[in-house]
């Protein structure tokens, strides 16, 4: 996703990278494996922080071993506390998970039982709730960095990116750089297409999980005609044919060529199901439909089923690893498909190189139709100086009005909820949700969720405007 624009590096810059919810073995191992691989980063040193003990006493054993295999001599310090572990760290990468996804599949659940068919965009549901422990934990922790180490760059990945890094970038004044893989979906087009990936220049500007495939060049020709050509020839032939190989393969479903067609661009990876598309998501069928076999996409209770499966896997795979001190740590990552572009923008940073990548933002005018405050996502210049956003055109004011804006109110909705603790935002998310009926099944709804196990300082957080204690929704 990311390409070098020089050749070696200029210097060999060691650096202090904290990633924090290094629990996630195999995203750590990886961010790991790339800083051994990179000789200009040749001696940093790694502090991996986790709350879990085993799963950190585990990730800390494979990331030694790995950078033995490796030959490299980055050295590495594990710690359960986020004040020590963020202590003069240059560099953090921030990968916890607060609510996690089974908590997830819960509220899918409890929705359910309500009558709503929960199937949209992860844990989006009914109620605008899914990301406050998320959004909580970040603010929390951008305030713990302004402490520690308030010159480092925070590499944002795990989820909630757009609202988590605006309310991070407009609370706090800590450097922020949020990724997500999801562009890398450019990648399964090309597959399709029988396109080298490697040749291709793109651009998919947007806000996370609203991002548009605006430059399409194989060489110096538009690919936007070959897609045509797809589409009129096999697109049919391949949907009914096709099964998908994980819960994430969407890119090439009939939504995603439904969605292209009616705005001209493709969108890239979970653009495609976004929940202001309801029509794609109304119940299972339909998901099959438009998402394709056998899950109907990630979102389904299947499919977010199929998505626990390969990440309990996993951990399977670390543990049989940890038990085995012959096997390779390094085999095993490369054995997994990794776009990630962390350990090259810290890279970039420290001054070692420049590259251009899909980063997300502070806008500042980057990305006109959106006020400077809010988060984008789009291609940026890299370098010892910062992060330089490149000049990019304006979105079609259809795909602005229609998907852009409404995710942008969207998440400011989401934010204003998390400020406030005005519980009758939350029952008006509930309201306007395309499947509720009722005034009554909106209370129950939101009644229900307030109740669950998980969910006791979302609940303690809300109360009913001008009240200072809770009572029952009316």
């Amino acid at each position: 996703m990311g390409s070098p624009t020089t050749g070696e590096p200029k210097r060999r810059t060691a650096v202090k990278l904290s990633i924090v919810g290094a629990g996630s073995a195999v995203f750590s191992l990886q961010i790991v494996r790339d800083l051994c691989a990179t000789p200009s980063l040749s001696g940093s040193e790694i502090v991996l922080m986790d709350i879990d003990s085993d799963r950190l006493d585990a990730v800390t054993s494979l990331a030694t071993r790995c950078a033995d295999e490796m030959g490299s001599d980055v050295s590495f310090v594990s710690t359960l506390s986020e004040d020590a572990a963020l202590e003069d760290a240059e560099f953090v990468v921030n990968v916890a998970y607060a609510s996690g996804h089974k908590h997830g599949m819960r509220v899918q659940e409890t929705t359910s039982q309500s009558g709503y068919y929960h199937s949209s965009a992860g844990v989006y549901g009914p109620v605008d709730h899914w990301a406050f422990d998320d959004l909580m934990m970040r603010l929390d922790f951008a305030r713990t960095m302004e402490r520690r180490c308030p010159d480092a760059w925070l590499l944002q990945s795990g989820n909630p990116v757009f609202e988590g890094c605006t309310l991070m970038t407009r609370e706090t004044d800590i450097k922020v750089v949020g990724l997500c893989d999801g562009v890398k979906t450019y990648r399964d087009v090309c597959d399709v297409l029988g396109i080298e990936a490697g040749r291709v220049t793109w651009e998919a500007p947007g806000v996370n999980h609203q991002v548009w495939l605006t430059k399409f060049l194989l060489d110096d020709m538009d690919i936007y005609p070959l897609l045509d050509e797809w589409i009129e020839s096999s697109a049919e032939s391949y949907w009914q044919s096709h099964r998908q190989l994980k819960s994430h393969d969407i890119q090439m479903s009939r939504a995603a060529i439904h969605l292209y067609q009616l705005y001209g661009l493709m969108p890239l990876g979970d653009t495609v199901r976004d929940p202001i598309n309801a029509w794609l998501h109304t119940d299972f069928a339909t998901k099959l439909r438009w998402f394709g076999e056998p899950w109907g996409g990630p979102d389904t209770p299947q499919g977010r089923q199929a998505f626990i499966d390969l990440l309990d896997g996993r951990v399977r795979d670390v543990e049989r690893i940890v038990s085995d001190p012959l096997a390779s740590v390094v085999t095993f990552l490369d054995s997994l498909p990794s776009y990630e572009m962390h350990v090259p923008i810290i890279d970039a940073l420290a001054g070692n190189r420049s590259g251009v990548f899909q980063v997300n933002v502070r806008n500042d005018g980057s990305l006109a139709g959106i006020a400077d405050d809010v988060v984008v996502e789009l291609r940026a210049l890299v370098d010892g100086s910062g992060v330089h956003p490149i000049s990019i055109a304006p979105l079609p004011r259809k795909i602005m009005l229609e998907q852009t804006l409404p995710a942008v109110l969207r998440m400011e909705h989401t934010l204003e909820v998390l400020k406030t603790g005005d519980l009758s935002m939350l029952m008006w998310s509930a309201l306007m949700h395309p499947q509720t009926t009722s005034y009554e099944q909106a209370r129950d709804v939101l009644s229900d969720l307030l109740a669950m196990e998980g969910n006791d300082r979302l609940n303690e957080h809300h109360r009913w405007p001008g009240e200072t204690t809770k009572r029952r929704l009316p």
